[in-house]
């Protein structure tokens, strides 16, 4: 048997993905924008196998707000497995889940003055979307649920039925059902308020749109762009549900967990959500983690009606228990964060302005921001520049136009800096790369008309 090892690196091949490539599905993605093997982690630097290191401004998409290996959840992990605790429990009462529940109740529900009801699902986003569906659906006896344009719920039949990108949803081969889509925020400008269009709808009997279940929202739209829902808006959003006899379903899977500086997301509008989703970075170290929190009249569910295997992941409990006990115990973290956006908003508005090309924008809030590049071909340029220079930063939106940061948001001011930097640079030579490009064109032009 040939060893490919060394035949790789014979041939001076630096991070061989060929196995992956040979054998892995086609489906895969996010390896196909950064091909390199992948190796060790810390905080927001991710090391490959040649051992180069690059700045991670993707964290997971969003499931690493802590960071790569952080030291004092490692720390309480590993005392749990060194202890041979219980790891796998299905819906069992562990030592471990009853005092993540205690903590996040003590930590994060009574200290905002909220009664929620908790809800461990199977580890996906996906699932516990599918689950705050569900339960709507049966406690109003409806089946209809408002999603939003541009909005992102998950893959599975459910959740994909409420996401709008036409991507995902011509990929399950089926016609889907049970949601109907309304204009979110800014969808039609600025000085609409679509919320109005909602209203009227739904109150006029002949608009032929049925009394539905739930209304589910992102207050900011991830996979969509990062287009941010104003507090007026969510408020009034959450009138028209109260007014109707609508659950508010928020989303809060990727922006959740403090990534805008606040635990959740719609804290400074000051609504009160009947269902709340949670996963991504709730396990807060990468581990799978899901959650649905409902109003105590809501969950009326029967016992095993919904379920899953791994519902009981006490690794996720312990880790999520660790972190909201290091940052959640008083406001100092959410003041950090909220600084720190406000640091790379100041940075993101320079390079706007340094553009002369009127190509770049920007918008966020906290910790996600995004700069929309107009177009996906000038996006994804700038996303390939930047990781051959050493960062990592996805792109979103429905044509992929938009660059989205989601650094860590314990990042060190050092790694910030030099992420920011290699973007900077980035952008840079792309800008003079299509500057060039359209010189020759306008040369060729000319040219040709002579």
């Amino acid at each position: 048997m040939k060893d490919t090892r060394m035949e790789a690196e014979k041939e001076g091949n630096e991070n061989d993905i060929s196995t992956v490539n040979n054998h892995e599905s086609e489906v895969r993605s996010y390896c196909r924008r950064f091909p390199v093997v992948f190796t060790k982690a810390k905080g927001a630097t991710i090391e490959d196998e040649k051992g180069r290191e690059y700045i991670d401004f993707l964290a997971g998409a969003g499931a690493l707000n802590y960071g790569h290996n952080n030291p004092a959840i490692k720390e309480k992990l590993l005392e749990y497995i060194e202890s041979d605790k219980i790891v796998h429990s299905l819906d069992l009462v562990t030592e471990a889940k009853q005092a993540f529940i205690e903590t996040f109740d003590s930590l994060i529900l009574k200290p905002r003055g909220m009664r929620y009801k908790m809800q461990f699902t199977g580890p996906t986003g996906t699932n516990a979307v599918e689950a705050a569906m569900k339960i709507a659906r049966n406690v109003t006896g409806r089946s209809t649920i408002i999603s939003f344009t541009n909005g992102f719920h998950g893959v599975t039949l459910g959740s994909v039925a409420a996401t709008g990108n036409s991507y995902f949803r011509d990929a399950c081969g089926i016609q889907l059902h049970g949601t109907t889509f309304m204009p979110f925020d800014g969808y039609m400008g600025e000085e609409v308020d679509t919320t109005e269009y909602l209203d009227k709808v739904l109150t006029d009997r002949s608009s032929g749109l049925d009394q539905p279940a739930a209304v589910i929202v992102e207050t900011i739209q991830g996979e969509g762009g990062i287009n941010v829902a104003t507090s007026e808006w969510l408020r009034s959003l959450e009138r028209i549900c109260r007014k109707h006899g609508i659950l508010l379903i928020i989303d809060d899977i990727q922006v959740g967990c403090g990534r805008t500086g606040t635990f959740f997301s719609f804290e400074e509008a000051k609504i009160s959500p009947d269902i709340i989703i949670l996963s991504k970075s709730l396990s807060s170290y990468g581990i799978p983690f899901s959650m649905v929190l409902m109003k105590p009249g809501i969950d009326q569910w029967k016992p095993g009606e919904h379920n899953g295997t791994f519902r009981g992941n006490n690794l996720a409990f312990v880790t999520a228990r660790a972190a909201i006990e290091e940052y959640w115990s008083d406001a100092s973290f959410s003041r950090k964060v909220r600084m720190k956006g406000e640091f790379v908003r100041e940075h993101f508005d320079k390079l706007v302005d340094l553009d002369d090309t009127g190509t770049l924008s920007a918008r966020g809030r906290g910790m996600v921001q995004a700069l929309d590049c107009r177009t996906g071909e000038i996006a994804s340029m700038i996303s390939h520049v930047a990781f051959e220079k050493g960062l990592i930063i996805e792109t979103s939106g429905a044509e992929d136009q938009v660059l989205k940061f989601l650094a860590p948001l314990t990042i060190s001011d050092h790694e910030l800096d030099k992420g920011l930097s290699i973007l900077e640079e980035s952008i840079r030579d792309v800008m003079e790369k299509m500057r060039l490009k359209a010189t020759r064109k306008m040369d060729s032009d000319i040219e040709v008309l002579a």
